[in-house]
């Protein structure tokens, strides 16, 4: 955990500062505003498609982005929230500069990484060695023994490394883990999640398995991670359709039989939303609708407020959906007894 000091500092106007160890902090009579001192971020990733939610969280922390990198110079987004922060296209010179601020006492407390999947293992490490904690977007990793790796480097370093696992923090859900903890019944779910992407998906690296890990690791694993952390750990996994644009599958958890589909094609879209909405979700338990569609936009935030109060979500809670997720990849296709109805759909077109 981080340890941050709060200072006094004179300020004019009305404060708006707060942060979840100091609390929250108010103007005194005399002019004088308590001010924490802020945890400072570096950013890998800047210009991708889920940085703005990254840069929003730094800031409700109350942190500073001092130094942000991305190939791609198309970060315009910095000017909303850190227009000050230095920014490298170049890693090597990113590299340079995060460790020129180490070697004279302005060390970067935490590396938040949006980078591509396959690269994730690899920032990571770079984060730890560089003496910060790292904030890694999901999936970690995309095979489980990099788990191992990491956590080696951990103990070697003696910093974290936190994941964003926001659907464990949504409401609806925590109150589904609730409801199903200490039950011995076995429940009938059913996991329909549709986002569509363009063309330019499949150009990108997401469109790659060897750096995205497919459809169900780039859409999906952080619906698996829910899964297990809902209805517990995972005794069989079936995977039944894999294909560029969709997949779908079966997972027999401790107290849930679960039959999902994943897809990134429009077309796979229900004609109850076609023409309305681009992106549809849907879990049923025992036939009963889990309303969970709002309440999402925050849950970056709120992860950001979990990991800096020392509560973030660590290796071993990541462990179980990476495991789902890399067997799935490499599993033989079989019909299933408990196919989802569009992957039945899926083969019969």
């Amino acid at each position: 955990m981080r340890n941050f000091a709060c200072v006094f500092v004179l300020r004019e106007g009305p404060v708006a500062w707060s942060h979840p160890d100091c609390g929250s902090l108010e103007k005194s009579d005399s002019g004088r505003t308590n001010e924490f001192q802020m945890p400072s971020f570096a950013l890998i990733g800047a210009a991708g498609y889920v940085a703005p939610r990254h840069m929003k969280a730094i800031a409700a922390v109350g942190g500073n982005l001092r130094v942000a990198y991305d190939p791609n110079d198309s970060v315009g987004i910095l000017d909303s929230h850190y227009p000050d922060a230095h920014f490298f296209t170049e890693f090597e010179r990113f590299d340079r500069h995060v460790d020129k601020l180490r070697r004279r006492g302005e060390k970067i407390d935490y590396v938040s990484i949006c980078s591509p999947n396959h690269l994730h293992d690899a920032h990571c490490r770079f984060a730890l060695r560089s003496g910060a904690d790292a904030i890694c977007e999901k999936p970690l990793v995309l095979n489980p023994w990099n788990i191992d790796g990491l956590a080696e480097i951990e103990r070697d370093t003696g910093h974290r490394i936190s994941t964003i696992l926001q659907l464990r923090l949504h409401p609806a859900i925590i109150a589904l883990r609730n409801k199903f903890a200490a039950s011995n019944e076995r429940h009938q779910v059913e996991l329909t999640y549709i986002a569509s992407r363009g063309r330019w998906y499949h150009a990108s690296w997401k469109g790659e398995d060897a750096k995205s890990g497919g459809v169900a690791t780039n859409i999906g694993v952080h619906f698996f991670d829910m899964l297990s952390y809902v209805f517990g750990g995972v005794r069989r996994n079936e995977a039944h359709l894999r294909e560029p644009e969709r997949a779908a599958g079966y997972l027999e958890c401790e107290r849930a039989d679960v039959s999902w589909f994943l897809s990134v094609d429009r077309n796979d879209l229900p004609d109850s939303v076609k023409g309305k909405k681009t992106t549809f979700r849907s879990i049923t338990v025992d036939k009963d609708e889990v309303e969970f569609s709002e309440g999402f936009t925050d849950l970056h935030t709120r992860s950001y407020e979990e990991i800096v109060a020392g509560r973030g979500f660590g290796l071993d809670e990541v462990r179980s959906s990476i495991d789902i997720v890399s067997s799935f990849r490499n599993a033989p296709l079989t019909n299933g007894r408990a196919a989802h109805p569009f992957a039945v759909k899926g083969r019969q077109a």
